[in-house]
This record gives structure tokens, sequence and C-alpha cells, in this order.
């Protein structure tokens, strides 16, 4: 069978569908320039360096002609937010994509479409004031999020999505720290205080969720005297001890008597912190800013497609291992390279 094709009629097509496209490509042009570009929200309520430089990291990582909002919280807490100084700085190199406001907290909460509070004090202004917009909670550490949990019922009617993002790395990971460091042994010592409930449960569970499962030895201590004997009565039961991001791990003094009996019983002290390992501490699988502003706004992204049904709580991914050579040393054992141990983690998790 025969078909003739007149070559005019399909040239004129050809030409009307790319026409068609271009339109539509100019279309949609028009429509994202017109479109109101995303906002996000940070609040502050403190000074704490770590926290300036994570906001520092989000301002950074902000796309182009998104609007940032950066709001520094009076000390009461009031609905009209001071802008800080580091954002009144580069409000002209960044205009297009930054800005400082001095309208009420609750006006720029309405305009995000996100907010971000930094830290315990940001959290509790951003949880106390109405508003469905998406907010995150970073900057936390876990007894903070469980005492907010308990004080705020806007956490606990699960009528607006919420993400939580902890500062510290999950037990599961810290004890694969320690499994990489001594494989072949299996008991760990921990000096808890009362309110450290929250973090013993993690860890126990964590270090029952492997085989073989770690043995956790757990002493308490409810107050700064009664720490020397919780000591002495743990180390002897342990291979190595580890201090959790408490009342213990954020007191310096504290801190320390756990480094010497751990020194004095030539036993490996691991945590989650720089300051450790520097103090005299093994190990530690660490959390940066920058990697933490990142976890956030991916935690962010997926508050977009969740649901409402409760808190969505990450803990942070460690960014680094940072290991003490001397003490190291000190205790006869080679360890595999920083970078090597981080790789590890990252397998396991």
């Amino acid at each position: 069978m025969f078909v003739a094709v007149n070559p005019f009629i399909s040239l004129f097509q050809k030409r009307l569908h790319r026409g068609a496209l271009a339109a539509l490509v100019v279309g949609v042009a028009l429509l994202a320039a017109h479109m109101p570009a995303a906002g996000l929200t940070v609040l502050m309520g403190d000074e704490l360096a770590a926290h300036s430089e994570f906001v520092q990291h989000l301002r950074a990582g902000q796309e182009p002609g998104s609007r940032f909002d950066l709001v520094r919280l009076s000390p009461g807490g009031s609905d009209v937010p001071q802008p800080s100084e580091a954002a009144s700085a580069d409000s002209e190199q960044r205009s297009a994509n930054a800005g400082v406001r001095t309208r009420s907290l609750r006006a720029l909460a309405s305009d995000a479409n996100l907010t971000m509070a930094v830290g315990l004090p940001a959290a509790r202004a951003a949880l106390e004031r109405p508003g469905q917009q998406p907010l995150v909670l970073a900057m936390l550490s876990r007894l903070d999020y469980e005492n907010l949990r308990a004080a705020s019922p806007a956490l606990r009617r699960g009528d607006r999505r919420v993400g939580v993002l902890l500062r510290d790395p999950a037990m599961a990971d810290q004890l694969a720290l320690v499994g990489a460091v001594l494989p072949q042994k299996q008991r760990i010592g921990v000096v808890a205080t009362p309110e450290s409930e929250p973090l013993v449960r993690e860890l126990q569970r964590a270090a029952q969720g492997v085989t073989p499962a770690w043995d956790v030895q757990v002493e308490y201590a409810p107050d700064a005297k009664s720490l020397a004997a919780a000591l002495r009565a743990v180390v002897p039961r342990s291979d190595s001890l580890m201090v959790l991001p408490d009342l213990i791990g954020d007191s310096q003094a504290a801190t320390l008597s756990v480094l010497r009996a751990g020194a004095e019983a030539g036993l490996p002290v691991f945590g989650a912190s720089e300051g450790l390992v520097r103090s005299g501490g093994l190990a530690a699988a660490v959390s940066t800013p920058a990697q933490l502003a990142q976890q956030a706004r991916l935690l962010g992204q997926k508050l977009a497609g969740a649901g409402s049904a409760g808190p969505l709580v990450e803990s942070a991914t460690p960014a680094a291992v940072r290991v003490n050579v001397t003490v190291a040393r000190g205790l006869g054992l080679r360890l595999p390279e920083e970078r090597e141990l981080a790789e590890r983690l990252t397998v396991t998790r």
C-alpha cells in the first residue's frame, strides 16, 4: 500500500511542536520567577560558638533567590527579636538570598516555609508560639529533647510537623567505634546521673542490638560526692569507659575524674566530643556544625512530605573520628587511621 506524505505539512507540524515546547519552557520560567522563593527562618536564643557556626553554614548553603531570616531572641524570648550582627554585616553582600527582619516572630513564622530553632532556648520559644509551618529543633542534646517533650504540649499533641536533630551521634555509632578500636572487648562501663536514664536506655538497646551483645556496666552518681565511689565500683567490671553527654560529660571536673580513673586502671575512655579526646580520652565519634547544618536541611525536606503523627527525631551522623595517639601509645594500642575508623562507622550504620 502506498501512503503519500505532504512534506510541507510534516515540516509545519515539527515547527508547531517546537513552538509549543518553547512556549511551555518560557511559561514555566515565568511562573517560577513569580513564585515566592522558599523561606527559612532561623531562631537563635544564645551565643554559643557552635550554634553561631551552625547558622553560618546554614546561610552559606541557602539556595540563590530563597529568603533567609536570622532572628536573635531576647533573653526573655520576646516577640520582637533583634537581628544578629553577623547577619547585618553581610546583608548587603547577600541581599538576594539573605534578609534580617525586625518584625515580630509570629509574622516571620507565618511567612516561612520552614522554621529552624537552634539550641534549647530557641526551641522553647518556637514551641510556645502558635503556627503550623514545619519546625526543626536543632543542636539539642538527647536530654534537652526529653525535657522538652515532657514539658511541651505542642510536642505531645502531634498536630504539627516537627523534626528534632540531636547534636550527638547515636549510641549505636559510639559503640561501633569502641568495637572497631577494641574488637576483642565486650564490657563497657558507664557512670550516669539519675537524669541520664534516657541515654542509658538508648545505650542498652544499642548494646543488645549487635552480636555478640555488649555487656554494659552502669553505676549511678546522684551528686559530685558520689562520683568517686561509682567509679571505684564500675572500673573493675569494665574493659573501657564511656562518658555520656549528660551532666557528667558537660562538667569538666567530672569528666576529668572519669579520665583519671581510666588512666589509673589502664582503661581507654570514649565519648562524643573532641574536647574529651584532647583531655585524655582515647577516641570519639564527633559531629561538626557544618555536617549538622546539612543534616538539618535534609530533615527539613523530609518534614515537607511527612505527616504529623509525632516528632521525627534524628541523631547526628558522625562526621569524623578523633583519636588521641599519645593515649593509644600509652595503652599499647595500634589503631587504624581516623579516616578509616570513620569509614567503618559509615559501613556499619
